[in-house]
This record gives structure tokens, sequence and C-alpha cells, in this order.
């Protein structure tokens, strides 16, 4: 797999983090753990379900010696969000992302999760706006 990064960008690999000071190319010759920065989520950015699911999902690519305790958090989050959405999409986003963390597949659960995120916004918009027509 080959990777550019831009000068001074982050790669995270194998739960090393790593900084370039200049424009840069390689490519990796075997399986490696990595996330680039434009998909590491930020704590302060965790305010929904499924950004909580993502962020520890992150963690568990990003510090594997973690992974038995962010997996049991994980599983608690999975069952939160399914409590609280009823969407279709959303729930078969779930059981997706759920198979995929068990398949030891966590980057593929990352870039399901983010196709939700959207979903997530719009099904959240649509409970904070009040019901056309109901009384105040």
């Amino acid at each position: 797999m080959r990777i550019s990064l831009r000068a001074g960008e982050k790669f995270y690999i194998n739960g090393a983090v790593l900084r370039v000071d200049r424009k840069v190319s390689f490519e990796l010759l075997n399986d490696a753990t990595f996330l680039l920065e434009a998909h590491v989520m930020n704590v302060g950015d965790v305010t929904t379900p499924l950004r909580q699911l993502y962020f520890i999902v992150q963690i568990m690519l990003m510090n594997p010696a973690d992974t038995p305790a962010a997996a049991e958090t994980f599983d608690k989050a999975l069952e939160n969000s399914r409590r609280i959405f009823l969407d279709p999409r959303i729930l078969a986003g779930l059981k997706t992302a759920e198979q995929l963390v068990t398949e030891n597949r966590k980057f593929d659960a990352l870039k399901t999760i983010r196709t939700l995120l959207p979903i997530e916004a719009e099904v959240l918009c649509e409970i904070k706006e009040p019901v056309a027509g109901a009384a105040a």
C-alpha cells in the first residue's frame, strides 16, 4: 500500500504516532494497522452515540494494547446505540460495524461508522425539531 503525507501531517501505525517534516510518500510492504490524521477523531468531537463508537474503534486501532478494555466499552456503546436509534439504515450499519470489529477489520468498521454519521445528524436534527402542528 502506497501512502503520501504532507509536511507536518501525523500518521498512526501499530500504536505509534509519526509526524513527517516534509512531503513524503512511502509504501507499506506488509500488514500494518494504521490511521491517517484526517481519519482521527479528537475527544472533543465525540458528541453523539455514533461518534462515541467511532472513537472507541479508533482507540482499538491506535493502541492495540488497550483493545480488550475498548472492546468491552464498544459492546456497551453498541447496545446503547441500538436502543437509541430506530432508523433501519443506522441499525444495519451498526450490525455491519459489529461484524467487522469481530473479524478484526477495525479500519473497515471505522469506514462503516463514518458513513452513518450524516444519517445520525439527520435523525438527531429531526428529534430536536418540534413536530409540525404540535402544541407548545
